[in-house]
């Protein structure tokens, strides 16, 4: 479904990603770890389309997206849930929902694939009409991973859902990743938990420092005593 080839890219003169390849299968639940700053976001801003790459291939079913427009990428049905959330604080809850649907042209659809998604979150049914702004930190994670589904995505790329959250609502919120995966949506997963993104992910990468130095399946690299030393302290 989408495969990253002998990518680099910068920020000015300063390089961040080094010919970085990588493969996401229709179905699956990848998860790229690393620690802060290795490049994970700035990954995930490539191909995204919201970051020029410097050199390299991003293809989404076989198609070249690597100099498309942001808002081209999410209409082929690649969607990004960026780190940080990044909601509309004054807008409401059902603002910010429906904001997620502003490339769609099934306006029909839109508000059955709303019910859903407040299915999937049912403490956000309450709050459509309070401030974004106004949410627990759990719940503003709730409504920017349901933004992301209201833009129809065969690819979701979840990025650091997990910071600064209890780890009751990290569960909870991964099981709803789940939930969506087996409902068919593909997922790249964007953790500096490793242990929560590689239970729970098929296969992963590690980056570092800008280079992808394991591939593996995810219990492979869970059991990896590089992996272990370095991310889990054991």
């Amino acid at each position: 479904m989408l495969r990253v080839e002998n990518l680099c890219a910068a920020y000015g003169a300063v390089q961040v990603l080094w010919d970085v390849n990588l493969d996401i299968r229709d179905g699956e639940i990848v998860a790229l770890i690393g620690s802060n700053g290795a490049g994970k976001s700035t990954l995930l801003s490539v191909v995204s389309g919201l970051l020029k790459a410097r050199a390299g291939k991003v293809r989404f079913d076989e198609r070249d997206i690597t100099h498309a427009a942001s808002s081209q990428i999410v209409e082929a049905g690649l969607v990004h849930v960026p780190q940080g959330r990044r909601l509309f604080a004054g807008l409401s809850v059902k603002e910010n929902l429906l904001m997620g649907a502003y490339r769609r042209s099934d306006r029909g659809q839109v508000l059955t694939d709303l019910e859903w998604v407040l299915s999937l979150f049912p403490s956000l049914e309450r709050r459509l009409a309070l401030p974004a702004g106004k949410m627990s930190g759990g719940e503003q994670q709730m409504c920017a991973i349901g933004r992301g589904l209201m833009a129809k995505p065969r690819l979701l790329m979840v990025d650091e859902f997990s910071l600064g959250l209890a780890p009751i609502v990290v569960e909870q919120l991964m099981g709803i990743i789940q939930t969506i995966n087996r409902q068919g949506t593909t997922v790249l997963l964007v953790e500096q938990d490793v242990q929560v993104a590689l239970e729970n992910a098929h296969r992963g990468y590690v980056l570092e420092t800008g280079h992808i130095v394991l591939a593996d399946d995810a219990a492979k690299l869970l059991a990896n005593e590089h992996v272990r030393a370095a991310y889990l302290g054991v």
